[in-house]
C-alpha cells in the first residue's frame, strides 16, 4: 500500500484511471471522504495506490513546497519512460521534466493535475 495526497478524489480517479491506467479496486464512505484504492491492471492483487484526501493543514503546504522545488511526490515504474511519454503527452499530460537518461535509469516527471508531480521511471 502506497498513499498520494490527492485535492479531488474524483478529479484523481479519473486522473489515475482514464490517463494514467490503472483500475479501481476499493472504495467506500470514510466520514466525508471515501477510501479509495487503485491498482495496476497487470497486478490487480499487487500493492494499492490510495487516493487520499490532503485536508491535513500540512499536507497542501508539504504539496506546494515539492512542486515548487520540482520535487516528485512519488515514482512510478513503466516499462519504457520514452513510450509511456509519448502516450501520455498524446493523452494531453503536462510534463514538468521531458525523458532523462541517467544510465540506467531513464525518468520523466508528469503534473498528476491533483497537486502532485509524479516521477515515471524505467531500467534500462
Amino acid at each position: 500500500m502506497a498513499s498520494v495526497l490527492v485535492d479531488d478524489q474524483e478529479k484523481a480517479l479519473r486522473f489515475y484511471t482514464e490517463v494514467l491506467g490503472f483500475e479501481k479496486k476499493t472504495e467506500f464512505p470514510v466520514g466525508d471522504a471515501r477510501w479509495l484504492t487503485v491498482v495496476s491492471p497487470d497486478d490487480p492483487d499487487g500493492p494499492e495506490l490510495a487516493l487520499e484526501p490532503d485536508e491535513h493543514p500540512a499536507a497542501k503546504p508539504y504539496k506546494q513546497a515539492l512542486v515548487d522545488d520540482g520535487i516528485p511526490f512519488t515514482s512510478f515504474t513503466v516499462a519504457d519512460t520514452y513510450a509511456e511519454f509519448e502516450r501520455l503527452r498524446g493523452l494531453g499530460v503536462r510534463f514538468t521534466q521531458d525523458p532523462v537518461d541517467l544510465g540506467q535509469l531513464v525518468t520523466a516527471v508528469l503534473d498528476d493535475t491533483c497537486g502532485n508531480l509524479i516521477m515515471i521511471a524505467a531500467t534500462k
